[in-house]
């Protein structure tokens, strides 16, 4: 997993971001992505102020970009997740203020998604 910082600034605020990205083998819904936010914030210990909010695209683009964008709130900060529906791929990006296993947030992604191919940064 590449460790390197992306910034020097604001070395007093804390936060820790976490991108995960790869192709699943699992099937991807509304209610899929749901599931997803809470296992990853129940996993991780992260505490949520307010329900996932789930898009699905539905046609409105090109094929290719078919999919659902997704964001759940946590107190401190959010978890947002795409996924392309015709490529079978997704990335998703845990932004916090606070720590969390890093190492486990990988695996529960794999994991929940099944992915097949998957890369994964902190910054």
């Amino acid at each position: 997993m590449n460790r390197v910082a992306l910034t020097t600034i604001a070395p007093e605020i804390y936060r820790k971001r976490l991108l995960v990205e790869g192709y699943f083998r699992s099937e991807v819904t509304h209610d899929a992505l749901l599931a997803y936010f809470a296992r990853i914030t129940g996993e991780l210990g992260l505490r949520t102020y307010g329900e996932p909010i789930i898009h699905r695209t539905s046609g409105e683009g090109k094929a290719a970009n078919e999919g659902y964008d997704g964001f759940v709130p946590l107190i401190d900060s959010g978890i947002y997740i795409a996924a392309w529906i015709n490529p079978r791929f997704l990335s998703t990006v845990i932004y916090t203020c606070a720590d969390f296993d890093e190492d486990r947030a990988v695996e529960v992604v794999r994991d929940f998604f099944r992915l097949r191919e998957h890369q994964a940064a902190i910054f």
